[in-house]
């Protein structure tokens, strides 16, 4: 488990930055301003372009922070289970998730974040073995730890084809 000293883990304090830009005018009013607006997340230089969701006013072609939010959590678990998996010497060869979630309530917010990962593996792992190690990257991902909204993962496990000998 990360931040445990027995496995050599000792608990750390990380910092994050990111900084938004936008220019414009809000004078005419909510449907008349641009939503348009750039990400950096330093060190990393290169800016993302983002707009609010089409629903609000955005620009449908651009990422959002919503979907930025679901990004955060599927990339998080992609690492958390490679991470785990690694340790466990299972051989993931592929992983693909194709996350949703869903925005709602009151106030609004993101409610449900759903990831199912495509796993494939190589080697003699059980696809029990490969859902527990799923959970376990579940339990370590420091997004899902965060955020508020009720994260479920649901991976499909394949076992790859030996390798040509």
């Amino acid at each position: 488990m990360v931040g445990d000293p027995s496995l050599g883990y000792a608990p750390m304090t990380h910092r994050y930055r990111a900084t938004c830009h936008w220019e414009g005018s809000t004078a005419l009013g909510y449907d008349a301003y641009g939503r348009t607006h750039t990400v950096t997340v330093p060190p990393a230089t290169a800016p993302l372009t983002v707009s609010a969701d089409a629903a609000f006013g955005g620009d449908p072609a651009l990422c959002n922070p919503e979907s930025l939010v679901v990004a955060a959590a599927a990339s998080c678990q992609l690492l958390s289970f490679l991470a785990v998996c690694a340790r466990a010497r299972v051989d993931v060869t592929d992983y693909r998730d194709d996350a949703t979630a869903v925005m709602g309530g009151e106030p609004l917010c993101i409610t449900e974040i759903a990831l199912r990962p495509k796993i494939t593996v190589a080697g003699p792992v059980t696809v029990e073995r490969v859902r527990h190690l799923a959970q376990v990257a579940h339990r370590e991902c420091y997004i899902a730890n965060t955020l508020s909204a009720r994260i479920t993962v649901e991976p499909e496990v394949t076992a790859a084809p030996p390798a040509p000998g």
